[in-house]
């Protein structure tokens, strides 16, 4: 929606307008104004945009994320850094379906950019490892489910784990 500068302009502004507030004597209005500043910084650090398309992607609704990631133009400017990572992991899991090659480089760029959550980066990694074992790179595909077994610290992605192991042996 905004650039990630002017979310931070908009939030100073209305955190000096609160001041003001304060000093004429205003409280409420100061703190409802303080709220209003905190929505602003809390979007500077999670993009609107992503908060909705994972929204859409936890009701399976892979149309929906794709529409609300198209709604970032230049993904470089306007987001942070882990942001942008988000970003390159929400087009690997919808490019998944259709282009696995393309898939793979919006994965590792995710992963190159960084993710917050380290169940996240178990997840990225275990899609690679898939990745590779259809691509028959199956030193690779090893390496990457390890990693991801070590990053899955509640055994939430044990299962799939177990499963991309079991094909491996196939290969």
């Amino acid at each position: 929606m905004y650039n990630k500068y002017i979310k931070l302009v908009i939030a100073t502004g209305i955190s000096v307008w609160a001041v003001s507030q304060f000093i004429d004597g205003s409280i409420m209005n100061g703190i409802s104004l303080l709220f209003l500043a905190g929505i602003f910084v809390l979007l500077y650090f999670k993009n609107e945009f992503i908060l909705l398309a994972f929204l859409q992607l936890r009701k399976q609704n892979f149309a929906g994320a794709s529409k609300w990631l198209s709604y970032i133009k230049n993904p470089s400017k306007s987001l942070v850094q882990k942001q942008e990572g988000y970003y390159n992991f929400l087009h690997g899991i919808l490019v998944s379906q259709t282009n696995i090659t393309q898939a793979e480089k919006y994965f590792k760029k995710a992963l190159k950019l960084g993710l917050s959550m380290k169940h996240d980066t178990a997840m990225a990694k275990l899609q690679l490892a898939g990745i590779a074992m259809t691509k028959r790179r199956k030193r690779e595909a090893t390496t990457l489910i390890n990693e991801a077994k070590k990053l899955d610290t509640q055994n939430v992605l044990a299962e799939q784990i177990k499963m991309l192991k079991q094909q491996m042996k196939k290969i």
